[in-house]
């Protein structure tokens, strides 16, 4: 990176291997394996005023992820938590719009470590810890109100989709898709069966039920999955994870997307044809007012 492009990136704080930094200043080996390899895991968490949104549900996660990849975790989640806090409110003093000061994205990274470049896992390396935030852009006022429109593509991933992993090519080609199209999002298939978003995760709604595909190695199990069943479970809509057919997909009422960014969003157009009725719906609605009654509730 030239000397210009470094002074172009945001001077805002971020935590690296045990100290505070800037993004300018911040440096990691290019032999580490995050580089290297994309030997790593992330975590983003999302944060309403200064409040870190279901955390205990994002650690959960990344130990479960961190156990896949064989890497340790290198801190507790209360030291996780501690920093987050630290960097929330040090953003806070580096930014002087408003917008900016309210609701942020905390990314986590844990990478094995730095070795000398060999496929195979070395032990007792120390692991690389990187935490930054950055401002989150929610969905505009004429998104929610009309929907978004989306395109289909079938998932080439690799089949451990459940690891929230740093390997994120296929992710960027399958966003990308969505991109030269002029959509929001891309939604994938393995084969018939519907397996999620680029980067989000898909629902199916059906004569007023909410269907998801499965907890399974295919998909990354968003927080949100967790989320949408509690507020289904307490608005009385139905529930059900299980294999979605692509004709299930495109003769659903509503689709919906779900993200820490995206937080319930609906898809009105997919690959040029309308969504139902081609209008948000009444499953959207309810779970997206839902979803903001949570984000003002005392979260773990």
């Amino acid at each position: 990176m030239t000397p210009s492009a470094i002074d172009a990136l945001p001077d805002t704080p971020c935590f690296l291997n045990g100290g505070f930094s800037t993004l300018r200043h911040a440096k990691v080996s290019v032999l580490d394996r995050g580089f290297i390899f994309g030997d790593g895991i992330y975590e983003v968490v999302p944060a309403y005023g200064g409040r870190l949104f279901r955390f205990a549900q994002h650690m959960a996660r990344l130990d479960r992820s961190l156990t896949e990849l064989r890497i340790p975790n290198p801190m507790t989640h209360e030291q996780w938590r501690g920093t987050a806090l630290q960097l929330i409110a040090d953003y806070a003093l580096s930014t002087s719009t408003e917008t900016q000061k309210t609701n942020q994205l905390v990314y986590i990274q844990v990478t094995r470590g730095v070795a000398m470049r060999d496929h195979p896992m070395p032990p007792g390396l120390v692991p690389t810890v990187f935490i930054m935030v950055n401002p989150m852009k929610l969905p505009s006022a004429e998104q929610r109100a009309q929907g978004v429109a989306c395109v289909s593509a079938g998932d080439f991933r690799w089949e451990k989709a459940h690891i929230k992993s740093t390997s994120l090519l296929g992710a960027v080609f399958s966003r990308q898709i969505s991109v030269d199209a002029g959509a929001l999002e891309t939604v994938m298939f393995r084969g018939d069966a519907l397996s999620e978003g680029a980067a989000s995760n898909v629902w199916v709604v059906k004569d007023g039920r909410l269907l998801g595909p499965p907890r399974d190695h295919l998909v990354l199990e968003g927080i949100r999955y967790g989320l949408i069943e509690e507020m289904c479970r307490a608005a009385g809509i139905g529930f059900e994870l299980r294999r979605i057919s692509r004709a299930e997909v495109l003769a659903a009422d509503e689709l919906l997307l779900s993200s820490a960014t995206k937080e319930i969003l609906p898809i009105t157009l997919l690959d040029g044809q309308p969504v139902g009725s081609g209008r948000p719906g009444p499953v959207y609605a309810r779970l997206y007012a839902a979803y903001q009654q949570a984000k003002e509730a005392p979260s773990p």
